[in-house]
């Protein structure tokens, strides 16, 4: 059963108003980070709140998925590695043709991607990645990234459920025609 608490955040009082108490036994920080901060500095920024040597999840935000993170979770408790990234087949966009001198030989509507994996965007990482990242500058998918993934740091969990991007208007329209239809995947 889904629980939920409303509330109310005074930031110039610096106060928390609760209106119900029905809720996930959640913990949620707000960190800003500036506007000009890069993926991995965002990151760097909210490590003082964090419980040190404690596993924790990372995401963008834009991603939508019903990737399950318990399964998640106990993926990455179970190899000893530092980092977790979500590996996701990316959805079809356009027709794909198979072509022989110039000769279409097969025409297939949106196959689903190019049995080819991407950054899901959904990780599960140890306090210690944040020692990759130089500064606000930082990219996450840069060197941390590319030195996890060197230093045999990196592992993938592989999910073949649900998975969009919301980068663009097209895919803010799918994904809320999905919720508004009642079949949204990612709808527990």
């Amino acid at each position: 059963m889904l629980h939920s608490a409303d509330l109310t955040v005074d930031l110039d009082r610096g106060s928390i108003e609760y209106h119900a108490t029905n809720h996930e036994p959640w913990r949620v920080t707000l960190v800003e980070t500036g506007a000009e901060t890069m993926t991995g500095g965002r990151l760097k920024r909210v490590a003082k709140y964090l419980d040190p040597g404690e596993p924790f999840f990372f995401t963008y935000g834009d991603g939508v998925s019903d990737v399950d993170p318990r399964a998640l979770a106990d993926f990455h408790r179970s190899h000893g590695k530092a980092a977790t990234i979500t590996a996701v087949a990316p959805p079809g966009r356009y027709g794909a043709l198979e072509l022989s001198e110039g000769r279409v030989q097969r025409f297939t509507e949106k196959p689903p991607g190019d049995n080819g994996l991407i950054n899901g965007g959904f990780f599960v990482l140890q306090p210690e990645v944040i020692d990759r990242i130089d500064g606000d500058a930082t990219s996450w998918e840069a060197a941390p990234l590319e030195g996890l993934a060197r230093d045999g740091e990196l592992m993938a969990y592989r999910h073949d459920g649900f998975w969009a991007a919301m980068d663009t208007l097209r895919d803010k329209n799918h994904l809320e025609a999905l919720w508004a239809s009642g079949e949204a995947p990612w709808r527990r």
